[in-house]
This record gives C-alpha cells, structure tokens and sequence, in this order.
C-alpha cells in the first residue's frame, strides 16, 4: 500500500467506521466473486446520475454503509448466516463486571454445565507513560534554530522524528507540533500535553499494555545516535519513565497467572476483559448461562443492532431526504412480524425502534416446549434484516437524493462502473 493510499485508508477508518472490526468483516474470494457480480448487474441496470458533490451526503453516504455493515454483523455474531445457527450463541457471566467481563468464545455445542472459574485479580496490566519536563508555556525555547531529531524504540523497530526549531518559538509550541507529529505517525504511542500552573510537559503513554520478550520496557526514547541535532529529549525530558509497564496478576481457581494485556482467553472457552481489582476476598464467578438466558441475550443484542440502525438513519432526516424511505422501509419489514414479536415482548415504538419487555421475553422463552417453533418468526424477521442490510451497504446511494441524467436504452445498456465509482470516489476525493 503506497503512501496516498495509505492515507486515504486511514483517513477512511478515523473519519467514517467507529466500529470495531470483527472477523465476519474477513471474506472467502467466492464472498467477493458474488459482491462484484452483483455489483455488475446493478450497474448494468442503472439509470445516469450527476456526481453527488456535497460533503455533507457523501458522508451520509458512507456513514449509511457503515451502519449495514454493523447490522450485519450483529446478525453474525448471532449466527444468523447459517440456515440452523440463529439465536444458539452461549452467553457468559460474570458475577462482577466491575472486577471482570467475559464472553463465551467455546464451541457452539458446548454443554450448559461447564465448570465454573473462580477469579480473583490483583492488578491489572499497564501501559508504560513518559512525562517530560515542565516548561513555562510562554517561554521561549532556548534550543538553537536548527533541524533536530530523536528516535523512538518499540516493537523492534527504531523511528526517528525530525522537526525544526525556529528562533522565537515557545516551549508550548514545539510541544504541540511533537504531539501531532507523533500522533500521526501512529506507532503505537499517544502523545499529549500535561499542564499545570502555567507549565506544559509532552506526555508518552504507549497503547500496548504489559511487558514481553524479557523486556523491562515497551519503547525507549533517545538521540545519542540520531541523524540531525541532537538536544531536545534532555531539553523536554522524553526519556523520563514515569510510569513503568506492569503485567496483570491474577488467580484462576487459585492457580497464581500473569498476562500482559487486560484481556485475556481461559481454557479456549472464555475470553475475559479485566477492569478493576479484588478489594473483597470474595473472587469472581465466571461461567455460562442458562439457554434460556443466552437466548434472551442474543434477542437483546439484535434488537440493540437493529435500534442502532434505526437511530442512525432517522439522524439523517433533516438533512437528507431520502433517509425517510429507509427509515420506513425497516419500520415496515418489523410491522410485518409486530403480533408475533409482540408476543414474545418485543414491542414496535412510533419511531421504528423495538422495545423490550425483558419480563414477557424471559417467559415466553422459559415455557417454550420448542424454542425453534417459538422464535421462527423472530428468525424469520432477522433473515429480512440480513437481506436488508447487504442491499443497503451494496448500494448505500440509492437512498441519496440525486439528479437523474438519463435512463439507458432498454436492450442496448451495457455494463459500466458508474455507480460504484461514484461511491468509491467519496472515499478518494481531494487526494489526487
């Protein structure tokens, strides 16, 4: 990946995908024969519009995507790709989500009584921070106008920073230009700026938490051999460790265990997320739940993924005129299953969203002889929101306002890349 694209790419991820990444965003190369297919055909049916210029509705545009893409993912971690796997992902808990969380990450068959796991943390895994020297925010740097470097040491790889000093700049200054200079090199550490009483200091904190390969530090700051002038990690203080990095110490059933990340697998069953420390002797109950209590919260999560996109594009209403037609789309694809999810407890607001009695659900699931029979249209509801959703982020700009150029001759069309450039080019506009 060259430079410019490099840039286009993270420019991408920053700006329009708040969402984390999940491995149903991975596709075989059949997944991606049959996108590109589809794309043809939809291109070779389309009528010709004129370029959608506003910032504002490409953004809409891409932002649209991202939201399918989050839906469909939603449905995934369901098991809402496979014909049978609907509604059968294992539910973890944990009896302290203060102290730790955990998800079931073990096999789908995996029997309801699996042993329990006692955990009890005693600290938790730290990032390593640098804190430099306090210098007065006005005051003038004393370094002579020149080109300086240093180099920055971390995960077996050395970068070096180079900027110039000018004559008359302030401490806070040069501060500021090192913070966005390394920011946006992102090797995996986070600068900012530490103030106090009218002094600033550049802070180092790595993203990496723990301490690997017999090492007793994540990186190390120095300009004993760098290429340009040398001076400024003594004049800032970069190379002042104010915070070591630790390991996280814990028990597993008794069992004393260390890791270098918070976060952390146990037996291939349970992946845990630790976010505070035992202060009681009472440990930690890790386990899984009930099916009736896995199934409740598979029904949550993907009522909470189609809210999510439900709110994200009634966002857009004022603005963009379109979204109005998805927005009743997806409120009538749930009118059309509203008596039978409202039997389970799933209740259709006036806005398009679902509301959950927890109570009528938990029930309805607890006294089921069939959970398959009982839930089939519920099933039958989220395989309309999969096809939905694939059709939104294979075309997000068919919910774009646009200016119809003219609509091809019947028999004669042919196929062109129109549309998906024109979608594509929102992500690639101003860098070339």
């Amino acid at each position: 990946m060259g430079p410019v694209m490099n840039t286009v790419y993270n420019n991408y991820l920053t700006t329009y995908t708040p969402k984390p990444l999940t491995k149903y965003d991975s596709h075989k190369k059949s997944e991606l024969r049959n996108i590109y297919n589809s794309i043809v055909k939809l291109n070779k049916d389309a009528p010709w519009y004129l370029p959608t210029t506003s910032k504002d509705t490409q953004q809409y545009a891409v932002d649209l995507k991202e939201n399918a893409r989050g839906l469909r993912n939603t449905i995934a971690q369901l098991g809402g790709l496979e014909k049978e796997g609907l509604f059968r992902q294992k539910s973890a808990y944990s009896t302290d989500e203060t102290i730790a969380t955990v998800s079931y990450v073990g096999p789908e068959d995996a029997v309801s009584d699996l042993p329990e796991f006692q955990l009890e943390v005693h600290s938790l895994a730290t990032s390593q921070e640098n804190l430099g020297l306090f210098l007065p925010n006005n005051g003038r740097v004393t370094l002579d106008s020149d080109t300086y470097s240093f180099d920055i040491s971390i995960n077996d790889m050395n970068y070096e920073f180079q900027f110039s000093v000018e004559e008359n700049e302030t401490n806070r200054e040069v501060q500021d230009r090192l913070v966005r200079l390394i920011n946006n090199s992102e090797i995996g550490i986070r600068a900012s700026i530490a103030e106090s009483e009218g002094r600033s200091s550049l802070r180092l904190t790595s993203e990496s938490t723990g301490l690997t390969g017999g090492r007793d530090y994540i990186f190390a700051v120095s300009d004993n051999r760098t290429s340009k002038t040398a001076g400024t990690v003594e004049y800032f203080g970069l190379d002042y460790t104010s915070r070591e990095p630790a390991n996280a110490h814990f028990t597993i059933n008794g069992e004393e265990s260390t890791a270098p990340s918070n976060h952390f697998t146990i037996d291939k069953l349970f992946e845990v997320h630790l976010k505070g420390i035992n202060s009681q002797e009472q440990p930690v109950m890790i386990g899984l739940k009930t099916d009736v209590e896995s199934l409740t919260d598979n029904v949550y999560h993907l009522v909470g993924g189609y809210n999510d996109f439900i709110k994200a594009a009634s966002s857009y209403l004022e603005t963009q005129t379109r979204s109005r037609q998805l927005v009743r789309e997806m409120s009538g694809i749930a009118s059309v299953y509203e008596d039978s999810l409202g039997t389970m407890g799933l209740n259709l607001e006036a806005d398009g969203t679902l509301a959950v009695d927890r109570d009528t659900l938990h029930q309805t699931a607890a006294q089921s002889q069939d959970i398959n029979k009982t839930f089939s249209p519920l099933k039958s509801f989220s395989n309309m929101l999969l096809r939905k959703s694939n059709q939104v982020s294979l075309n997000p700009m068919d919910y774009v306002e646009k200016v119809m150029v003219a609509y091809k001759n019947p028999g004669h069309n042919f196929i062109n890349p129109y549309v998906t450039s024109s979608y594509t080019g929102m992500m690639f506009d101003g860098y070339f």
